[in-house]
């Protein structure tokens, strides 16, 4: 038994706190005072507080005091079922989505409560893994004295579910699922052999999203074989093997993989050359958590003549925000009237949204092996040359931060609990950037991860984007040590919170409208 436990077992045994639990303590250094907050469902006499007093200074080091701040709070159903309801669409917002308050329902017991949370048949799936029900209970006993236990129970969609479904706008767009694209194989000839002779060849920038056996075509961009050795079972000998590590392309993306050739084989593979067109045949597998195709058989083969791939037809803005919605931003150092005056005619007339990202890592392209993911977006819309909306907020993360991400931008695991997928910001993230031009240091780098993730959930990211660091290359040459944000930052005067999403995009913005004053126009 720890301290605590010990504590609490020696508080507990009084009668008017024998449900009481420990909220705080507050040590006083100067005045050598400790305050214990206790939370007490009972009535506790003058007594025993004072019995709760001797017993919390005998853990006290030698020449501190004991002072007792404790609270009775007795919550009943009602209270409960608010308290159970605002938690989860606080912190887990996905699941408070489908849930409503008179969806909860509390069964008051001697010390505590049992309740339970009724969801319609198919979206059990939310409170599937047990951690929405624990967090909610261990919230409920930070705060209330006794054991509070939750479940779900499965219920039938009402037909209140049907009318609100009517009521809401129609966006049926916004559901459609995203297309595999494929065309037509020519010239297909055997190298390694094929079951059957693929027809058509799924897009390389598609090829995540199929599922079975399937071919891609394309050109070879990197090719290089690797040894390594394999034990023999049959003969108990270590034997030399070969595997080849490639890149093909057939204009829409990259994919990467793997292909291990057979005896009869590998002098045909190793002939093959960057440059030259294969189709290779294989099927996606996941590892990890982590997607990746795995080639089986290659083979010649090409696109038809004069190939262009055709653009993924994606889904349409969304009509309204559902998630992250934007805020009025107000800068009291923004431009006067005077200064306003100054600025060019293109900061004026176009809109921007300048953005940044915090990521788990620093791969941004699928065709070199595990993406990284968003865990916040942030972003600031220019309109009419002056800071006008806000946006930002923090993207659900499956996997633990390393500690190098969390020392970089102060962004823990906890602070991720119950944030929105990255479908959910994506999409509303494609609604406030649209019809705007995207800004942002170092711009392609934080764009291939919105492109990425855009289209993987159906949004085609296709907005002209603006570099503050090439602007700045061009303008400021031999006026700074480097061209990195905090060297630019500090060259205009301007101070922020770096390696937080939303500050770096404030403070990308002045320095952008900085630069384009200073250039008179947008490059071309």
């Amino acid at each position: 038994m720890d301290k605590l436990e010990e504590y609490l077992a020696q508080i507990r045994s009084i009668d008017g706190l024998k449900n009481a639990i420990l909220c705080q303590i507050t040590l006083s250094k100067r005045t050598k005072v400790a305050e214990f907050s206790l939370v007490t469902d009972k009535t506790y006499t003058v007594r025993e507080e004072a019995q709760a007093r001797a017993i919390s200074e005998s853990f006290l080091p030698s020449g501190f005091s004991a002072r007792m701040n404790i609270t009775k709070r007795v919550p009943d159903a009602e209270i409960l079922k608010t308290k159970i309801h605002d938690y989860i669409c606080l912190k887990f917002p996905s699941a408070g989505a489908f849930l409503e308050r008179d969806g909860i329902e509390v069964e008051m017991l001697q010390s505590g409560a049992h309740f339970f949370v009724d969801i319609a048949s198919g979206e059990e799936y939310l409170f599937s893994s047990g951690k929405i029900l624990d967090d909610v209970s261990a919230y409920l006993q930070s705060g209330y004295c006794g054991t509070f236990y939750g479940n779900v129970r499965v219920v039938e969609k009402k037909a209140r579910d049907t009318e609100l479904l009517e009521e809401l706008p129609e966006s049926t767009e916004e559901n459609e699922v995203t297309e595999i694209r494929r065309f037509p194989i020519c010239d297909f000839a055997k190298l390694d052999g094929a079951d059957s002779i693929p027809k058509t060849a799924v897009y390389t920038a598609d090829y995540l999203s199929e599922e079975g056996v399937f071919a891609v075509c394309g050109t070879i961009n990197f090719i290089e074989e690797k040894k390594y050795v394999k034990h023999s079972e049959k003969t108990g000998e270590d034997v030399e093997k070969s595997r080849f590590s490639i890149t093909i392309s057939d204009g829409s993306g990259l994919l990467r993989t793997t292909y291990f050739p057979k005896k009869a084989t590998v002098e045909k593979v190793r002939a093959l050359k960057i440059g030259d067109t294969i189709v290779i045949i294989g099927q996606n597998e996941e590892y990890n958590g982590y997607r990746s195709f795995q080639a089986s058989k290659i083979n010649y083969g090409n696109p038809p003549a004069g190939f262009e791939p055709e653009k993924r037809k994606g889904k349409p803005v969304p009509k309204f925000y559902h998630t992250v919605q934007p805020e009025p931003y107000i800068d009291y150092t923004q431009a006067g009237l005077f200064d306003d005056m100054n600025k060019p005619d293109d900061l004026k007339k176009n809109t921007f949204v300048v953005f940044d990202l915090e990521t788990t890592g620093l791969n941004n392209n699928p065709a070199m092996g595990k993406m990284d993911k968003i865990i916040e977006i942030g972003a600031v819309k220019i309109v009419n040359g002056e800071l006008k909306e806000r946006f930002a907020n923090f993207v659900a993360n499956n996997e633990r931060l390393s500690g190098e991400i969390v020392r970089l931008t102060g962004i823990t695991d906890e602070m991720l609990v119950g944030a929105p997928e990255i479908d959910k910001v994506i999409a509303d993230f494609y609604k406030f950037v649209d019809g705007a031009y995207l800004v942002g240091h170092n711009v392609t780098f934080d764009y291939r991860f919105v492109h990425y993730y855009g289209e993987q959930n159906g949004y085609m990211f296709e907005n002209r984007q603006f570099d503050t660091m090439t602007l700045a290359q061009e303008l400021l040459r031999g006026l700074l040590p480097n061209y990195k944000l905090n060297s630019l930052a500090d060259y205009y005067g301007f101070t922020f919170n770096h390696h937080r999403a939303f500050d770096d995009a404030c403070v990308t913005a002045k320095i952008f409208i900085e630069l384009i004053k200073k250039r008179g126009k947008l490059p071309l």
